[in-house]
């Protein structure tokens, strides 16, 4: 699944666009790599959002298409 959708099922990210637009600036890195919003996720990655003065890093625990608003937090947890 691509970097910028799975952060918008995922819920970390609220919309598909501002993700697409994180991750053209550079603010996005999977395994301690800048990402770009094409990127492929998968099970295992730990990716790190920069937001302003706070990043954010996670690990993915699995990876759907959609996800329901509780089903979100099981994507993914917090390191």
């Amino acid at each position: 699944m691509r970097l910028d959708k799975y952060l918008k099922v995922s819920r970390l990210i609220k919309r598909r666009t501002v993700a697409n637009e994180a991750c053209d600036a550079g603010r996005v890195m999977i395994n301690g790599k800048v990402a770009k919003a094409s990127v492929d996720v998968k099970v295992g990655d730990e990716i790190t959002i920069n937001f302003g003065n706070k990043d954010v890093r996670v690990e993915v625990l699995s990876v759907a298409d959609t996800a329901k608003k509780d089903e979100a937090k099981e994507l993914f947890k917090y390191l």
